[in-house]
C-alpha cells in the first residue's frame, strides 16, 4: 500500500498534461546521435568529446603502464560509438558476511588490466592476475551509453521514491538505493556504486586506460607492487580536467534510441500486445517504463520524460546470478538494468552468459522469481509476444 501511495503523484503526473513533461520522442535520435534541440555550444562540446572518446592514446601520451584498451569507443562501439561492447572485463572481490565487501585495493584493485606498456613488459611486470584472496570473478559486458545524461538528469528524489527495502508494501520487491562514494545516492555502475557522470566516466579512464587525472594522480599499481623505475615516464596528471569535462559532455548528450519498428506488421502489433503481458506480470515493477528529468538550466533535459526501464534500484537477483560485490551491494545484488537499447543487443545479464533475451529472463531470481514463474506459465504464443514487445526496446 504504501508503495501504491507514494507513487500516486507520479501516476498522476503522467496522466495530467498540466504537469508540462515533455513527450519522450524528444530525447530519441538515431543510435550514436546528439540529443535533439543542442544549444550551439552544447554541439560544439559533443562533437570535440566524441572525437577524444575514439581517440587512441599511446604510452608516450599517458596510456598505462596497466590498461585493458587504448581508447574509450574500444569498450562501447555496439552498435556505434557510445553503444556497448563485446569486449569483456574482468572484476574480482572479497566478500564476506561479517566484514563485507573488499574491492582487494591493496592487491592491485577490483578491476585487472589484460594489458601493459612494453616498459613495464621489459621490465618483467606481466598482466595482473586473479588475487588468491578473491571469492568473486566475474567478466562485465560494457553496457551502453545511450541516453545516460537522461539518467544523471532525475531527481533522486524520484528514485528514491520507489524504494521498498523492508518490503512494507509485502510484494516481494525490495528495491533499495545503491551507495556511491560517502554514501551518496548512486546511479551509475550495475551496482549503482557510482554517483555522477564525472565520476563515472573518471573511473574508467583510469582503469581501463591507465591514465592519470588531476583528482587522482597516481598510477594503478600491478596486483598492488610498485612500478619498476622509468616505466611510467609521463608527468601526472596524464589528461587534464578540461579533457574529461569533453567526455563527459559527449556522453550527457548521447541521444536515446528510439523503438525499432519490426518489419512484420503482425509482429508489430503483438509487441504492443506484448507491453500489456509485461506489465500484467510485475516486470514493470523493477523496469519501471518511464521516469522523468527535473528542472535543469539545458533545454535537452528539462522536465522530460524518457523511456528507461528500470528504478535505478538494486535488487537480489538470487544465487545463480551472484558474483563481485561493491561497498553498498552484495554479491547477488545488481541495478535493474536499463532495457532500452535490448534489441541492439546479441548478449544479455550484466556477463553476457544469456545468449537470447528469453534465457536472459529465465535466470531471473530472487527477487524477480514470481515474475520469472509467471513468464514460464503464459502460453507460447504470450511468451512470443512480450519477446517481440523486448525486442522493440
Amino acid at each position: 500500500m504504501l508503495r501504491s501511495l507514494v507513487r500516486l503523484p507520479v501516476l498522476l503526473c503522467f496522466v495530467l498534461t498540466a504537469c508540462g513533461i515533455a513527450d519522450e520522442t524528444e530525447v530519441e535520435a538515431p543510435p550514436g546521435a546528439p540529443l535533439p534541440g543542442l544549444s550551439l555550444e552544447e554541439a560544439e562540446q559533443f562533437s570535440l568529446g566524441q572525437t577524444l572518446f575514439n581517440r587512441a592514446f599511446t604510452p608516450e601520451e599517458g596510456l598505462g603502464p596497466l590498461f585493458n584498451q587504448a581508447r574509450c569507443s574500444s569498450c562501447h562501439d555496439l552498435p556505434t560509438s557510445g553503444g556497448h561492447g563485446a569486449e569483456p572485463v574482468t572484476k574480482v572481490s572479497h566478500f564476506d558476511e561479517l566484514t563485507g565487501c573488499d574491492l582487494l585495493r591493496e592487491e592491485g584493485g577490483d578491476l585487472l588490466q589484460a594489458s601493459v606498456v612494453p616498459a613495464l613488459r621489459a621490465a618483467g611486470i606481466l598482466p595482473e592476475r586473479i588475487p588468491v584472496s578473491a571469492t568473486a570473478v566475474t567478466e562485465l559486458r560494457a553496457p551502453s551509453l545511450y541516453g545516460i545524461g537522461l539518467v544523471e538528469a532525475i531527481d533522486d528524489d524520484d528514485i528514491l521514491i520507489r524504494a521498498d527495502p523492508d518490503d512494507l508494501d509485502g510484494d516481494g520487491i525490495s528495491g533499495r538505493p545503491g551507495l556511491g562514494p560517502g554514501g551518496s545516492l548512486g546511479r551509475f555502475g550495475s551496482k549503482a556504486q557510482h554517483t555522477t557522470l564525472g565520476e563515472f566516466i573518471e573511473n574508467a579512464i583510469r582503469g581501463e586506460m591507465g591514465l592519470t587525472t588531476p583528482t587522482h594522480p597516481v598510477e594503478e599499481m600491478p596486483n598492488g607492487l610498485p612500478l619498476p623505475e622509468g616505466t611510467d615516464p609521463v608527468p601526472e596528471p596524464e589528461i587534464e580536467a578540461s579533457d574529461l569535462h569533453l567526455l563527459e559532455a559527449y556522453l550527457r548528450f548521447l541521444a536515446q534510441p528510439p523503438r525499432l519498428i519490426l518489419d512484420n506488421a503482425e509482429d508489430q502489433a503483438a509487441s504492443q500486445e506484448g507491453e500489456s503481458i509485461f506489465g500484467s506480470l510485475g516486470c514493470a515493477t523493477c523496469h519501471t517504463p518511464t521516469l522523468a528529468t527535473g528542472r535543469h538550466h539545458s533545454a535537452v533535459f528539462n522536465q522530460k520524460r524518457f523511456r528507461i526501464y528500470s528504478d535505478l534500484l538494486l535488487h537480489d537477483m538470487g544465487p545463480d546470478l551472484a558474483d563481485i560485490c561493491a561497498p553498498g551491494a552484495r554479491p547477488s545484488e545488481w541495478r535493474t538494468a536499463r532495457l532500452v537499447g535490448l534489441g541492439l543487443r546479441s548478449e544479455f545479464l550484466h556477463d553476457g552468459r544469456a545468449r537470447s533475451v528469453r534465457d536472459a529472463i529465465l535466470m531471473h531470481g530472487g527477487e524477480a522469481e514470481s515474475a520469472r514463474d509467471r513468464f514460464q506459465n503464459l502460453t507460447p504464443d504470450s511468451r512470443r509476444r512480450i519477446l517481440l514487445f523486448l525486442r522493440t526496446l
